[in-house]
């Protein structure tokens, strides 16, 4: 018997009856904490996953099978033109939507291969700071001027971090060898892909668009007629799937009159409409072969691998923290104190947290609604939000075996840093 395990396995078992054995249920802020969790999870699923999550995990999909990986990382190589490099660096996390821990293998890849280190360390950060998912939940959940700010300033961000690292250790990168990557075959005419994802986004974007205070004028006609554009885009998308992506006729118009029916019956409730509509684009792409077999592989993948862990992080931020005017386990005011307002300590304090502290995919956005809902600013939100998803200890510990303690210590302190004045500026701007 193998004792050393024996006794881990006893440690957590004592440790499990001994929270079960003082756990305070009679607590009336432990009460209210599991009440939250459980608020903020229903919350998520009535308002972000039909409308939002899930043609988001399609337009992620689709982005892993049609756009090829190796297609971007090929122009991070060291003779690649340096505008090139990091202008595919920074965007690069729009195509590979992964987390800090998953970005590693293709950092480590790309790097030992010979891409240049500006590029390579722009890359390491892009990845998961700019995942597609992250952007959009982020508007949804925390508001739109926190979503533009993270998407525009990692994309800055990552094209900064690369040339500082680049600049100081521009010596020792000079006699690294060239990297020479093979072209990647075109499937099809750029102008196809651009058609097919424009459409899908815009789904995603009509689907979404919030009713404005003010019940006339531009934005309000939109909101009106948003349904009747969205049908307008649907059925243009299954045009696109038929004469680009060769499914057939039949399967599209199944799909849309069994649409057209459940609209008549539910008396045109959109949610009933939108996920009939999920539903036959998921049968039909699952039971096909070839790329839209592959697409909708990938969008599962994406959904299996982020919902539970997401739901798992709502229900900790739900209790830990509440819901807006909603207190958790920790009492706003400790939030206040800590990252309340928009000063250095507070956007340098969020920095730091964010970077030595492991977020899932996705699960950054319910924590940082528990904490602005208790106080936190936007300033240190948005410098977690920078900080935090790029960085995590594991992450730490495995970019110091690939380029070395000095390096490593340069990047981190970078990022913290950067993610400090980004957050204080931006809490100026929006104040």
């Amino acid at each position: 018997m193998d004792w050393k395990n024996e006794w881990k396995i006893l440690l957590l078992m004592i440790g499990g009856f001994l929270i079960a054995f003082f756990l305070p249920v009679n607590s009336i802020r432990f009460q209210n904490a599991i009440i939250e969790s459980f608020y903020m999870l229903k919350e998520y699923a009535q308002l972000h996953v039909i409308f939002c999550l899930i043609p988001a995990f399609f337009i992620a999909g689709a982005i892993s099978v049609f756009v090829s990986q190796a297609a971007v990382i090929k122009y991070l190589g060291a003779k690649a033109k340096k505008t090139t490099a990091y202008a595919v660096a920074s965007v690069s996390g729009a195509i590979l939507a992964v987390c800090s821990c998953t970005i590693l293998p293709l950092f480590s890849g790309i790097y030992k291969r010979g891409a240049g280190l500006g590029p390579a360390t722009a890359f390491l950060y892009s990845g998961p700071a700019i995942n597609v998912l992250a952007i959009i939940l982020t508007a949804r959940v925390l508001g739109f001027e926190l979503g533009i700010g993270r998407a525009v300033g990692a994309i800055v961000f990552s094209i900064i971090v690369g040339l500082i690292m680049a600049f100081i250790f521009r010596k020792e990168e000079k006699a690294k060898q060239q990297m020479m990557l093979p072209e990647s075959e075109v499937k099809r005419p750029l102008w196809q892909e651009v058609v097919h994802f424009g459409i899908m986004v815009l789904i995603l974007i009509f689907v979404n668009w919030g009713k404005p205070s003010i019940n006339f004028g531009f934005l309000a006609a939109i909101y009106n007629a948003k349904w009747v554009i969205t049908a307008v885009l649907a059925v243009s998308f299954g045009i696109v799937l038929n004469r680009i992506f060769k499914m057939k006729l039949w399967k599209i118009l199944l799909t849309a009159g069994t649409i057209i029916l459940v609209h008549f019956l539910s008396n045109g409730n959109p949610i009933f409409t939108f996920v009939t509509g999920i539903i036959g684009l998921s049968y039909f792409t699952s039971t096909s072969n070839g790329e839209m077999e592959d697409w909708f592989s990938a969008t599962w993948g994406f959904a299996k691998q982020i919902l539970p862990l997401l739901f798992i992080g709502i229900l900790i931020a739900g209790s830990f923290l509440g819901r807006p005017e909603h207190e958790g386990l920790i009492p706003s005011e400790w939030i206040t104190k800590l990252v309340g307002g928009n000063s250095i300590w507070a956007n340098l304090f969020a920095s730091i947290s964010g970077a030595f502290m492991y977020f899932a995919t996705l699960t950054e956005v319910p924590i940082l609604q528990g904490l602005i809902g208790n106080g936190m600013g936007k300033g240190p939100a948005l410098s977690l939000l920078l900080a935090g998803p790029a960085l995590s200890l594991p992450n730490m510990l495995v970019i110091r075996s690939v380029m070395g303690t000095k390096r490593t210590i340069v990047y981190i302190s970078t990022v913290v840093v950067m993610s400090t004045f980004s957050g204080l500026i931006f809490g100026m701007i929006i104040n």
